[in-house]
């Protein structure tokens, strides 16, 4: 059974940081793409950042030039590390793994950013 457990998130003010951490029950090249997804109240959920098993990395326009996905392949670990954090990036945030014919997501992490 795959589960993704995400830490991290928190209350920081705006132009701070935060790291989040997604570990995974299995090895992360079990999946083709892992990432991060964020939901704010009253809105759908949008795309952060993505990362593929080989490395190709996407990212939502609203975070480019400010988060950073990466990845720790023995830790089985993704980390989103968002520096110039805004007020409009108050959200939960969850991580998310995808392979063939499934998907799967984690609990989701509160991040709350305050101005």
């Amino acid at each position: 059974q795959v589960q993704l457990v995400e830490s991290g998130g928190g209350l920081v003010q705006a132009g701070g940081s935060l790291r989040l951490s997604c570990a995974a029950s299995l090895s992360i090249f079990s999946f083709n793409k892992m990432g991060w997804y964020r939901q704010a109240p009253g809105k759908q959920r949008e795309l952060v950042t993505t990362i593929t098993s080989g490395g190709s990395t996407d990212y939502g326009d609203p975070v480019k030039g400010r988060f950073t996905i990466s990845r720790d392949n023995a830790k089985n670990t993704v980390y989103l590390q968002m520096n110039s954090l805004k007020p409009e990036d108050t959200a939960v945030y969850y991580c998310g793994a995808w392979r063939i014919g499934y998907g799967y997501w984690g609990q989701g992490t509160q991040v709350t950013v305050s101005s």
